[in-house]
């Protein structure tokens, strides 16, 4: 998913909605941790969370003995300036302790809301249907079409198939997984993930959710290619892997400049799916079952 999903499987394993605010999140050793800050600004509304925070932490330190630092973990997450930072990540149980330190009139249907995120999880590993079926139910409630919606999941295993063989070859998450996908982006469409960013005006959202059917269709195509060329070489490390990066990316590349030859026009374009609100309500109102 270029610089925008790189840290876990897909975007919506990375971030979490509360009443309509996003907490960022990271599976490890078979549980989630949840960014501290992010459940400080959605409880407390606080326009500095950071200082909330180490405020908290000194307070209950010098009131109860309680070093709140020490049932967190420091944890890699994407920050807003799109790079990866050292972050205050607490588990389920973790996070009650801290919860029972802030006051807060949203304190219990968060804690109803996070025992249900968990639970979730545990089902979804169950069960990995459930998660590509809760992914789909998103996607539609957006607005986004059934067809699309088909290649755009396609798309994320044909991500994560890549991403695992590049973890299993000795590449860096993080800065090694964004240069290589910034390559397979640069081969494939003539620009990188950001480029691609500011050509449809996008800014936080993630690209791929702003891709028409073949935008995504040659995007796959760049990946699957890398991935197959990445296990017939048997590439290892950085440095191998770039280079079944760059050559992934020309297969897909020149198959699209070859589509682009036979329909008249580009691939890449500045549209995206950012729809209007009442695209979206209308729908959402066609979707839901007819009353008998």
């Amino acid at each position: 998913m270029g610089t925008d999903n790189i840290q876990t499987n897909n975007i919506h394993n990375a971030l979490v909605v509360f009443e309509g605010k996003q907490i960022r999140r990271i599976w490890v050793d078979n549980q989630w941790f949840f960014s501290v800050v992010d459940i400080i600004r959605v409880l407390t509304e606080s326009v500095d969370a950071k200082d909330y925070w180490y405020r908290l932490k000194q307070r209950e330190q010098e009131t109860s003995d309680v070093q709140l630092s020490t049932i967190c973990r420091q944890l890699k997450l994407l920050a807003e300036d799109g790079k990866f930072r050292e972050t205050d990540c607490a588990n389920t149980e973790a996070l009650f302790r801290i919860i029972q330190s802030i006051p807060s009139k949203k304190a219990e249907p968060f804690k109803l809301w996070l025992a249900q995120v968990g639970y979730e999880r545990v089902q979804e590993i169950e069960n990995p249907e459930l998660a590509q079926k809760r992914m789909k139910e998103l996607y539609r409630l957006k607005g986004y079409s059934d067809d699309w919606i088909e290649k755009r999941v396609r798309g994320i295993v044909i991500r994560d198939e890549l991403t695992d063989e590049w973890s299993k070859r000795g590449v860096k998450v993080g800065k090694e997984y964004a240069i290589l996908t910034s390559e397979i982006s640069k081969a494939t469409f003539g620009m990188t993930p950001t480029e691609y960013k500011q050509l449809k005006g996008l800014k936080k959202e993630n690209l791929r959710d702003h891709m028409n059917d073949l935008e995504l269709i040659f995007t796959m195509l760049g990946e699957r290619v890398t991935t197959e060329i990445t296990r017939v070489k048997d590439a290892k490390l950085f440095d191998k892997c770039s280079d079944a990066a760059k050559e992934g990316g020309e297969v897909a590349g020149n198959a699209r400049k070859d589509a682009e030859k036979k329909i008249g026009k580009s691939i890449t374009t500045p549209e995206n799916y950012l729809l209007e609100p009442e695209k979206k309500k209308r729908g959402m109102l066609e979707d839901k079952p007819k009353s008998r």
